[in-house]
């Protein structure tokens, strides 16, 4: 079996390109208890300002949709980042491998600091060299395959080539991960913005759909979308219609259709609208249940995600050691 990690931080609701982009796919795959580990990567919701008490929460609530969505403790193993120290062993060990340039080229960097700047809060240092932490999330289990959105892709290149370079200069160590994308819907974007990622982060706009939000409340977000002006009809064309086209594309990614081919059937938005707050309500029906099952027993959730952190640990710890003898540090 090929090994795949992944995770999601818990710095806000999880939405519907969430979903579709990422934690659909997990539950898609062939899942191991050492194959398939997949982690809230809760550290990561360190590097900017938050409530302590939101970030706990929102951990609490991310695995539980983990599992809600289909993710079975007993063929994968899932487990929280900040229980499990071969991240922050490695991470160090990585940040002497990486350079400044190459953190200071990462386009989420880039963003997010510059919206910390412009709020008047200050830049932490761990914005910066986060995506050493995600490359340390990747390397330190082996993993071939990270299945993410397209939005991550740039730091799971950063992993690979770290990997490459640290077996160059040490010796091999790392496997060397390659990323992997849904068909479609890989990266949902705004249902008001279509030109922007849907992202949980965000607050609560209208454009962003929420795996917990109830059938109304998805109804009246995916009926106000914006749709493209001009008389051209229900086409798909992400360049020149961003919007039908990021509707066709969930529409597509809940029904298994084409997009391109979906466009056919439409004369007007108003039906594809429907369609798609229909398929989205459908999909999300028996997540939002099984949620609410799980929610009801936090105890049972907490010894998932400690038994998933022994077996994480059991993994990754050979490897983190490998790291740690092939860079030059002695044994304990």
């Amino acid at each position: 079996m090929t090994r795949i990690f992944s995770g999601i931080k818990p710095t806000g609701h999880l939405t519907l390109g969430n979903y579709l982009g990422a934690v659909r796919q997990w539950v898609a795959a062939d899942q191991g208890p050492d194959e398939a580990l997949f982690c809230v990567v809760d550290l990561h919701a360190l590097t900017v300002e938050h409530d302590p008490a939101r970030v706990r929460r929102l951990s609490r609530q991310v695995a539980t949709l983990f599992l809600a969505s289909g993710l079975d403790p007993e063929k994968c193993t899932l487990f929280m980042q900040s229980h499990v120290d071969e991240h922050t062993r490695l991470s160090y060990v990585l940040e002497c491998t990486a350079t400044d340039g190459e953190m200071r080229r990462m386009i989420q960097y880039k963003e997010k600091s510059a919206q910390a700047q412009a709020s008047g809060e200050g830049v932490r240092l761990s914005l910066l060299t986060y995506p050493v932490l995600m490359a340390a999330d990747i390397l330190a289990y082996g993993t071939e395959e990270v299945p993410v959105g397209e939005d991550q892709r740039q730091h799971v290149e950063l992993a690979r080539d770290l990997a490459v370079r640290f077996n160059q200069r040490y010796g091999q160590t790392f496997t060397v991960p390659k990323v992997t994308l849904p068909e479609v819907a890989a990266r949902v974007m705004d249902l008001q913005d279509p030109t922007s990622k849907m992202g949980k982060s965000g607050g609560a706009g209208p454009g962003v759909v929420f795996m917990l939000d109830e059938p109304g409340v998805i109804r009246k977000k995916v009926m106000r979308a914006v749709t493209d002006s001009g008389d051209g009809g229900v086409v798909y064309d992400r360049e020149a219609r961003p919007g039908v086209a990021n509707l066709l594309d969930v529409l597509a990614a809940c029904t298994g259709g084409d997009p391109a081919a979906l466009a056919e059937g439409y004369s007007g938005y108003g039906a594809l609208k429907r369609d798609v707050a229909d398929a989205v309500v459908e999909l999300l029906r028996p997540v939002q249940e099984r949620h609410a099952e799980l929610a009801a027993d936090p105890a049972a959730v907490e010894k998932v995600l400690r038994d998933g952190a022994g077996r994480a640990r059991a993994v990754a710890r050979p490897i983190v050691d490998r790291a740690y003898r092939a860079i030059g540090l002695l044994e304990p």
